[in-house]
């Protein structure tokens, strides 16, 4: 066995006859020990909200979707439809079209967007699987599904037909308005499902059927504002997006899930990086207790390192022992650590014993990835603490 590996662990489990040096080594362990736990308890959490924030998206966001690069409309051939449903890896797809119009209902009125969907939008979307409250809309008619939020503002409720609930979309072309009828495009809907996702999502959107959206629009049959997308399972993305591309020669602009959500994507990293740098930051302090404690081994030890020079020992060996000690030492203390903290997050997993609110426990989720970047993050801070302390050895030292 190496010697420098031999004596560094001799170091490390027996006691000091300096108290002070137990002291600061129990104080600098327990440090490790709570700074991997908390490090990776803190990360699981924010895993968890991470998740929980992008589930509301992932109800409602497409897997791809085409817009236009520019306008608020494109036009779609009936061949083009043909070759999107026969491309390798589409499992579904749907045309859409939206815009902000003026929505009145009983002297109350709010601006937001009116989405026209056909047929297929449930293959592509889940929205309909968070109805609150009545039913999916039938194609052909003048029902709608409005969210949550519109529905408290405006005081609206379903199947109302004692106050109606209006859309008005202004007009397209120019010239002299004389009237009400010449300025809008207005329509009288039945509310018949609401849908609540978020407190964003459950205010922006009245989906519709997709003709009635075009008349009021003044949209042609093929003329659509975007197609939604949904892809299977073992779908390559890339490629698919190369595809459409193709398909509507470059024309549109392709977005994923991610880059639909850019700024909450953004805002999330953001918030994790920074969560992990005061985190880290933390762990530092707490390694600074190691160098003393290492610094102050190697005074105590001075005698038996003069011996060990004396002996043959260079130098570097000596520096080694220190080195590896204190690598020793963050390296058990992180694994002691990260066990903590795994068991902290799996009991929060199957007992929700933190609460956010009285039905809603804090999310969290154990992840292989952030078992490693606590790891080796403690072992790399670990090993540059025992490398500052154990250049305290040196041959000035044991003259």
């Amino acid at each position: 066995m190496n010697f420098s590996l031999y004596i560094a662990k001799r170091y490390l489990f027996s006691k000091s006859k300096n108290n002070a040096i137990n002291i600061i080594t129990g104080i600098a362990s327990v440090g490790i020990i709570v700074g991997a736990m908390a490090l990776f308890v803190v990360l699981s959490v924010f895993s968890g909200l991470r998740d929980f924030s992008l589930s509301f998206s992932n109800d409602f966001d497409p897997d791809l979707k085409v817009n236009p690069i520019s306008g608020k409309s494109f036009f779609i051939s009936p061949n083009q439809e043909k070759e999107l449903k026969n491309i390798d890896g589409v499992a579904s797809y749907s045309k859409v079209v939206e815009d902000r119009v003026l929505f009145f209902f009983d002297g109350k009125e709010q601006v937001t967007y009116l989405k026209g969907v056909d047929v297929n939008f449930t293959k592509t979307n889940v929205v309909d699987q968070n109805l609150v409250n009545g039913k999916w809309l039938e194609p052909n008619t003048v029902q709608v599904v409005i969210g949550y939020g519109i529905s408290e503002k405006l005081s609206l409720g379903l199947y109302d037909f004692n106050n109606a609930f209006e859309v008005y979309v202004p007009r397209k072309g120019k010239g002299v308005i004389e009237s009400e009828a010449e300025a809008f495009n207005k329509a009288k809907l039945i509310p018949i499902g609401i849908y609540a996702i978020s407190e964003d999502l459950d205010s922006k959107y009245v989906f519709c059927d997709l003709i009635l959206a075009q008349y009021l629009l003044e949209l042609k049959a093929n003329q659509i504002s975007g197609v939604e997308i949904k892809l299977k399972p073992e779908a390559e993305e890339e490629i698919v997006i190369e595809k459409l591309n193709t398909l509507f020669q470059n024309k549109v602009d392709i977005k994923n899930r991610a880059q639909q959500n850019a700024t909450l994507y953004k805002m999330l990293n953001t918030e994790n990086i920074a969560v992990y740098l005061i985190f880290t930051l933390v762990i530092i302090i707490a390694l600074f207790n190691l160098i003393g404690a290492l610094i102050m081994m190697v005074l105590d030890k001075k005698s038996n390192l003069k011996t060990l020079y004396n002996l043959g020992s260079e130098i570097k060996d000596l520096k080694k022992i220190f080195l590896l000690q204190g690598s020793l030492l963050s390296l058990f203390g992180g694994i002691i650590g990260l066990l903590l903290g795994v068991i902290i997050v799996v009991i929060q997993q199957q007992f929700n014993l933190v609460m956010i609110t009285e039905t809603l426990a804090y999310p969290v989720v154990f992840s292989i990835q952030n078992v490693v970047i606590v790891f080796l993050t403690i072992v790399s801070l670990g090993f540059i603490s025992s490398w500052i302390a154990s250049s305290r050895v040196s041959k000035k030292l044991l003259d």
